[in-house]
């Protein structure tokens, strides 16, 4: 059976929109609503678009292109984007959490239970949802240039 291989993108006007709201709020000398997650400066906004809604979760393709680590942060479908700030609560269980501590040549690794269960979760998301949103942190020398991230799934019958 045909596995459909999903790549996560960065949402770059969303990344913006949500890095110019921490700017205000520190120009003005307000603080964030209460429950309020604002995007931190080493975190960026990426896009899952679904072709397909019926899919069984597969697995990960990480590559980082040196020692570095992600993690992948789920956002719930109760987050409209353009019509409200992103709250705590909008934040799904567990993250993905992807590292090589040496060189081009060592293996990317990860949680294994955590990523499986995050991936099925995302196939279970995408039975009602076209497009979904994460956060993506980087961390340890890991940057947006040098991460390439995507999901495989099964898509059902």
């Amino acid at each position: 059976m045909a596995q459909l291989e999903l790549p996560f993108r960065p949402d770059g006007q969303l990344t913006e929109v949500m890095r110019l709201r921490v700017q205000s709020l520190q120009q003005r000398g307000h603080k964030r609503q209460d429950g309020e997650r604002l995007l931190q400066p080493h975190e960026a906004v990426y896009r899952l678009d679904f072709s397909k809604q019926s899919l069984s979760f597969s697995h990960w393709t990480v590559r980082l292109a040196s020692r570095g680590r992600l993690t992948i942060t789920a956002t719930s479908q109760l987050w409209t984007p353009d019509l409200t700030h992103l709250m705590t609560r909008q934040l799904l269980e567990p993250a993905g959490v992807f590292w090589r501590t040496a060189g081009v040549d060592a293996p990317v690794q990860c949680y294994e239970a955590d990523a499986h269960e995050f991936g099925e979760r995302i196939a279970e998301l995408a039975k009602v949802r076209k497009v979904m949103y994460f956060l993506f942190a980087f961390a340890e020398g890991c940057s947006p240039e040098t991460v390439d991230c995507s999901i495989t799934f099964r898509p059902e019958l």
